[in-house]
Parts: structure tokens; sequence; C-alpha cells
């Protein structure tokens, strides 16, 4: 048999190739929207991909499912449990098997069963993996996609957060409960591989190591230490993060199959002269990926700067509109990772891209800046006339924060935008600095005309001893 996890640190993403070496057939299990790479790896290991396998609806990225059935031919299967309105639609243009809890696929010498394990969602299922040639009877892992995590079960509230299922978040929490038990039943010395790992907003304490076993999770999960429902259900509402805005379109796209990657048109190298510039803030939004030291120096005035790193997906969702043409400003050898990323959200509407050093050549009232500061000097303005803004989540805040700052999450920044003054300084800071950098960037394209990001952000301050509100 032949197992292989592939992860994508920007949605900390895990997915599985396994295989029957002996007959060459192969199954995807959660693939991505990219699934070059594993059919670079099925071709390296001599095996083909002949079924593209998922868990649940995913809320977070974009299924590969329907690019492996149009490319490759696989067989979709996929979950054929919970109400109607949790079933795959796009499946029925493909060949397809839809599973119930206790059907079975093989793979030459591989075998799954399918488990009904909802709770995260009503419709998901886990795989449970035999090698029927080392170990027909027992099994070897469990691929529990976002039932178990490492050190955390998936969160419940999601359909109700951003799919509008009102009262569904206690239902599913119950639901996980009992899944639990069928969990725990399973032998200890099974391989416990699951969807996500730290990162991931799909659950609210994700480990990082990426694999474990039931055995280790029974003894080590907080989900496992309960053993009263009203308790457990309790504990499992409490503390969720916020839920990105991008899920419900994702739960959307991957109920109804997204576009394939083949209907898409790459963007267009520009040059970046004054009609341009004009034409690119007319039409849509300019997203600056480069570092925030560059984009605080010197950036197209109205540009939107989300840096190129691994939170760079995150902020995407949460930030970029996809109703609106993108014009990129990236190096040529960024784009097409920029590209991957954004598509793998589904943010598809990427028209053209110029490069950050044809900045250099524009005119000066194009162009726009902000000031960068440091804790020392900010520590004179908490009495003045500069206006503190603290842009971390809600459990951030609650622990401390600056005297007399305002407390607006990044994710609400634009929607709040009202709300912050236009004659007076504003200074802007998050836990580290990188987030208020892209407030910083919010703030200026809202014409915000004195914008200062304190670097370092909140542990700077509190490391100098500096005051702090509770």
């Amino acid at each position: 048999m032949y197992l292989r996890r592939f992860y994508d640190e920007g949605l900390a993403h895990a997915s599985y190739l396994v295989g029957c070496q002996e007959t060459g057939e192969a199954c995807v299990i959660d693939p991505g929207r990219d699934i070059e790479p594993y059919l670079w790896q099925a071709k390296r290991e001599g095996l083909r991909i002949v079924a593209a396998l998922e868990t649940h609806i995913h809320a977070d990225f974009v299924s590969g499912a329907r690019e492996m059935a149009a490319r490759v031919g696989a067989t979709l299967c996929v979950s054929d449990e919970g109400p109607p309105e949790w079933k795959s639609d796009y499946v029925k243009d493909y060949p397809h098997q839809r599973l119930k809890d206790g059907d079975e696929l093989r793979f030459g010498h591989v075998r799954m069963v399918v488990l009904h394990t909802p709770g995260h969602t009503p419709e998901h299922v886990s795989y449970l993996l035999y090698d029927g040639k080392a170990s027909p009877h027992v099994p070897m892992a469990l691929f529990s996609g976002d039932f178990v995590f490492v050190g955390d079960v998936g969160r419940p509230d999601l359909l109700e957060r951003v799919a509008g299922a009102r009262g569904s978040s206690e239902a599913l929490a119950r639901q996980m409960f009992h899944s639990l038990r069928r969990f725990a039943a399973l032998p200890d010395h099974v391989q416990v591989l699951p969807a996500h790992g730290a990162g991931s907003a799909c659950g609210k304490a994700l480990g990082a190591v990426p694999s474990s076993t039931v055995g280790y999770e029974k003894l080590v999960n907080w989900a496992l230490q309960h053993h009263d429902e009203d308790a457990f259900v309790q504990a499992l509402l409490a503390g969720q993060p916020e839920a990105p805005t991008y899920f419900a379109r994702m739960k959307q796209v991957n109920k109804v199959g997204p576009r394939l990657l083949a209907q898409l048109s790459d963007p267009e190298p520009v040059e970046l002269t004054h009609a341009r510039v004009r034409a690119w803030r007319a039409s849509g939004l300019v997203l600056d990926v480069r570092p925030a030291d560059a984009f605080a120096k010197r950036h197209l005035a109205g540009s939107l700067n989300i840096p190129w790193n691994k939170s760079f997906v995150t902020w995407a969702g949460w930030l970029v509109p996809v109703d609106t043409p993108i014009h990129l400003l990236a190096g040529e050898a960024t784009v097409p990772e920029v590209l991957r990323a954004l598509r793998s959200i589904g943010i598809d509407d990427v028209v053209d891209w110029a490069p950050p050093t044809a900045l250099e050549q524009l005119a000066e009232e194009e162009i726009s800046s902000y000031a960068h500061v440091s804790p020392e000097e900010v520590r004179p303005w908490i009495d003045g006339d500069v206006w503190l803004l603290d842009v971390r989540n809600d459990d951030e805040w609650a622990l401390g924060h600056l005297p007399h700052a305002r407390h607006v999450p990044l994710a609400k920044l634009s929607a709040s935008i009202s709300d912050v003054p236009r004659d007076r300084p504003v200074c802007v800071y998050c836990r580290t600095g990188g987030r208020s950098a892209i407030a910083a960037s919010i703030l200026r394209a809202h014409g915000i005309a004195d914008v200062r990001n304190m670097l370092g952000g909140y542990e700077a301050w509190r490391r100098h001893g500096f005051p702090i509100e509770p």
C-alpha cells in the first residue's frame, strides 16, 4: 500500500493519496483545487487516480474533486448522509458514488469503510483504512476529515454562523458527542489522519503535529475527556473563533461545484501608466502583496496590502471581495503562487498584474505612504490627540489593551470605517504588527490621511512595561 500526505500551509489543509501498488489503483481524500501535486506524485509512483473522496462539503477551500473528475475521470465519492440540502449537487454530471454509513470502497488491496461522523457538519463521513494484504481485518488509519483533529474536534457552529442554519450549532454539538463515542471505540493503535492542522479556523485548538492515534487522542484531546453531554456541548460551543466571511461562499461553491481551472483566464502583464492606474481604480481592487515595510514607504494610493506569507490566504478570504476584478502588484516569480492561493479560496477574477518596480515611474500624486512607529513613540500619545486603534480579535482584546484604545477587529474594519476619525492621527496596532500593517493599508485606502503602524504591536508594548487596561 502507498500513502502520502500533502499539506497546504496557507490553508492548513491536509489531503492524502492512497493506493495499491500491486494494481496501480489510487484515490485522493479531500483534494485541494490544484490537483497537479497529486497527479505528479501518482505518475511517479506508477499509480492511477481512480477516485476522489470527500469527507464533507468544505467551507474553507475550493475542493479539487470536480477537477479530478473532469481531468482524469475519477469517480466522485461523496456523503449521502444528512439532510438533502447538504448533499453535493454537481456530482450528477460525473461518475459518482453516494456513500452511506458502513459502505465499503476498494482500490486493489486498499479497503475503506465509511463511517458517518456528524458533528462538524451533518453529512460528514470518515474513512477507516484497511491494508487488505498486510492486515485485512485490522484497521490501520482513520481519515477523519474535520471530525477529529490532533488535540481538537471540528467546530459545530459554522452552518449557523455562515450558512444561516438556525439552531444547528447545539444540534451538531450533540451529534459530535455521540460521534466521539464511536471514535473512542476504535482500536487504540488506529492512526488519525485529519484534514487540517494548526491555524485552521475549522476548530479552536488544533495541534501542529500532522497525525495522532485514537489511543493518544483518548488520553489528551480535551473533547474526549467529557462524559457528560450537556457539559461537552457547552465546552465545545464556547470560545470558537470568528468564522471567516468567505466560508459561506465556499460552502455554496463546493455544493454546486466550482469552476474548472481550464475555464479561467490567466492574468495579463501590463505596463503601469497613469491611464492604467485610473482604469485600475475605476474597475476593481488593486492588491499589493509586497512586505509591509516596502508598502509603507511607497505604494499606489487606494491599494490593499496583504503581504505574501503564510497568512495571505486567510486575510485574502476575509478582505478581498469575490465579485470584484483584481489588479495585482507582484513580482513575476510570485504571480503564479499568488494566483494559486487566491484560486484555492475561489477568488478567480485576477485580470492583470504589474511588477512593483513600476511604482517608481508614477507621479507622486498617484503614490501614498504611512509611518511605522515604535512603542516608545506611541507612549506619550495615549493621553493626546492620537486615535489608538486595536485590530486584534475579541479574545485578545479582552485580555488587555492599550489605555484609551478603540477596538475594531481587522476583519470588520472596512465595514466600520465611518467610525474612524479623519481629523486626527490614527495609530493602529495588533499583537505583533502584521495585522495592523494590513489595517494601515485599509485606512489609507479609505482616505485617512495620517496613519501610523506600531511596530511589534501589543507584545512589544507589554515587554516595555507600558500601561495596560484590562
